[in-house]
């Protein structure tokens, strides 16, 4: 770890009100590049051919999404993006490591110096502890907060990222009501539930007979969001084929309806979320560099609760504050947690991320004995019972239980997934690689899966 810290963050009173960034340098000393320099005045930047990335090179041996550099209050930390040929140390190849200044890296055939660089940039936190439903006094939330509050009035486009459960539906809800849009349509769209032959027809609408089953005319989503915004869930799971039809319509702001061959003018703002890595698609070919680029003009990266465990005092007080509202109506009952069971929330990883604080707080005050939830009452069902199996009775209990669709089916997904890669592992005696090669998954995807859910040490 470096003693350098590249990022600080600044109180005042005890609390903490900027963070500020030491300015680095990348220099290209050796390829065809040789001179090219990158500015490094914000906390995360990407290296690669593609025209996504922040330095740009032309090296064939470099991959399209290679490595980034992030700056944390422990310094820089250089980390490999799962590229073809490797990021190097020398002759180490790295998966990561914190960088010192003046050191010298590999990506391809070109290497690369690190140096400070004069200068520092402020990055603003926001003064409060929430934006409309977001809510969190972490210092990372507080500066997604800033960021939203700034995007929020224009029509910028927005990319939102971020694990399953961290709340990335409230981001697009929290930027159209704070946008001039606000009395305008806000037509939320999750792409990972369309059958991939009406997804077209869900996006931009059809002609009466267009095609099967065809009857009438119908708008899409881009059509009934015309003047609001457009939330565009799972982006990640787009087909390819599609995605060349949805760039254009970001481009020319119009759509054409299948079977039909009027262009119909939208005005629209974009919101678009995933929990997969898009760069990395990019990388694959499973997803358009164009259309990459194009989605991400602002990029919300927002952090799984594990690591900001001192939001969930705040969280899990507004969740009871709800719930009793709503559960007695018209009374001035309190629902509180004991000292022993908050401390007991906060330890735990929380791999459903606010999704799953929610519902645990919400099953605990409906089934406990007291307006006080004891730590029996909160314990999370994940640490107390072994995964439930899929079949017998799991959908009928989900329909009992009021949970939407989206939100039982994504239970079922990541117990799925949790016990899909523990099994792997093991099976694997916790060998990354073979596992990837197994399962058909890149060693990235399978490693940030694993970290999600808690299954192996990193």
């Amino acid at each position: 770890m470096s003693d350098n810290p590249a990022l600080t963050t600044i109180f005042v009173d005890k609390k903490a009100t900027k963070r500020r960034l030491k300015k680095s340098k990348l220099e290209v000393i050796d390829s065809s590049d040789k001179g090219k320099e990158l500015v490094m005045d914000r906390e995360r930047v990407t290296i690669g051919r593609s025209l996504i990335c922040d330095l740009v090179l032309q090296d064939k041996a470099v991959s399209g999404t290679h490595c980034e550099l992030i700056a944390t209050e422990q310094g820089v930390i250089l980390k490999d993006l799962e590229s073809t040929n490797g990021t190097r140390m020398g002759e180490v190849r790295i998966r990561e490591v914190w960088l010192k200044p003046g050191c010298v890296f590999s990506v391809g055939k070109t290497q690369i110096k690190f140096e400070p660089e004069k200068g520092t940039v402020d990055i603003d936190l926001s003064k409060e502890d929430r934006y409309f439903d977001l809510v969190g006094k972490s210092v990372r939330m507080r500066e997604i907060f800033a960021v939203l509050q700034k995007v929020a009035p224009t029509d910028l486009t927005v990319l939102v990222r971020g694990e399953t459960g961290t709340g990335k539906e409230l981001v697009s809800r929290a930027l159209h009501r704070g946008s001039p849009r606000v009395k305008q349509p806000l037509v939320i769209q999750d792409c990972s539930a369309i059958p991939k032959d009406l997804i077209e027809s869900t996006l931009f609408g059809h002609e009466r007979g267009a095609f099967t089953g065809a009857v009438d005319r119908k708008q899409g989503c881009f059509e009934q969001a015309d003047g609001g915004t457009i939330f565009l869930d799972e982006i990640g799971e787009l087909d390819i084929t599609l995605q060349p039809k949805l760039l254009r319509v970001l481009e020319n702001r119009e759509v054409k309806r299948v079977g039909g061959d009027k262009r119909i003018p939208i005005d629209v703002r974009v919101v678009a979320a995933t929990n997969r890595d898009l760069r990395q698609m990019v990388n694959d070919g499973t997803f358009r560099e164009d259309l990459y680029y194009r989605l991400s003009v602002v990029q919300i990266e927002l952090p799984p609760l594990r690591e900001r465990p001192e939001d969930i005092t705040l969280m899990v007080d507004g969740f009871l504050k709800d719930f009793a509202s709503r559960r007695y109506p018209g009374e001035s009952r309190e629902l509180t947690v004991t000292k022993d069971a908050m401390a007991r929330l906060r330890a735990y990883p929380w791999p459903g991320n606010v999704r799953e604080l929610k519902n645990t707080i919400e099953r605990a005050a409906s089934l406990a004995d007291s307006d006080e939830l004891t730590q029996s009452d909160l314990l999370p069902a994940s640490q107390k019972t072994p995964p439930v199996t899929v079949p017998g009775g799991s959908a009928e209990q989900f329909v009992e239980d009021g949970v939407p669709f989206k939100e039982a089916k994504q239970r079922v997904l990541d117990t799925f997934e949790a016990a899909y890669l523990k099994v792997l592992l093991d099976k694997h005696a916790g060998n990354i690689t073979r596992s990837a090669q197994e399962a058909g998954l890149t060693r990235y995807h399978l490693r940030e899966l694993a970290k999600r859910y808690g299954i192996r040490e990193q």
